[in-house]
């Protein structure tokens, strides 16, 4: 069997936050703004998943009302899912994801944002495809407001 999910998060920038996305801490002068880190590439690759297995959105799994999840680390998060998708009898048959921001450009994060990626899902980098693109200066990631980011992931039950 396979199930495709698809998920997407956004964060506004804020000063006085590191910038973290992909478990990366990234160079640049503002961070994400949210309950726990804000890595937007993980929540979104969390709901990917999640989707796929009809399990809600990482909102219901980590609500930002419980303070046992005020400025966790989204890569713990993402582990606790990768678990419950082996307990569903689920792996990763592959991953697809965007991140939308005009700034810090991210092509020389993306490396060690897969390897991460990679640890935490329990697969080879190869089922990973990570991708970053601008908006033209169009919308609030253009403005340099926030960053998005968007995932589509394919699982394969093990039975």
């Amino acid at each position: 069997m396979i199930r495709v999910g698809q998920g997407i998060d956004a964060h506004r920038l804020v000063e006085g936050r590191p910038l973290i996305i992909g478990g990366v801490t990234l160079d640049h002068p503002q961070g994400l703004a949210a309950h726990s880190d804000g890595d937007v590439l993980l929540h979104a690759i969390a709901d990917a998943i999640l989707g796929a297995l009809g399990a809600g959105d990482i909102g219901q799994h980590f609500p930002d009302t419980d303070a046992a999840w005020k400025d966790a680390d989204s890569r713990d998060l993402l582990r606790q899912i990768a678990t419950q998708m082996r307990g569903r009898q689920f792996e990763l048959g592959n991953l697809d994801a965007t991140i939308i921001a005009q700034a810090p450009k991210m092509a020389r994060y993306l490396a060690e944002m897969k390897k991460n990626l990679a640890s935490d899902l329990g697969c080879s980098e190869d089922q990973i495809n990570l991708k970053a693109t601008t908006t033209e200066w169009m919308g609030f990631t253009g403005r340099g407001e926030g960053i998005a980011a968007i995932a589509m992931a394919l699982l394969t039950s093990v039975d």
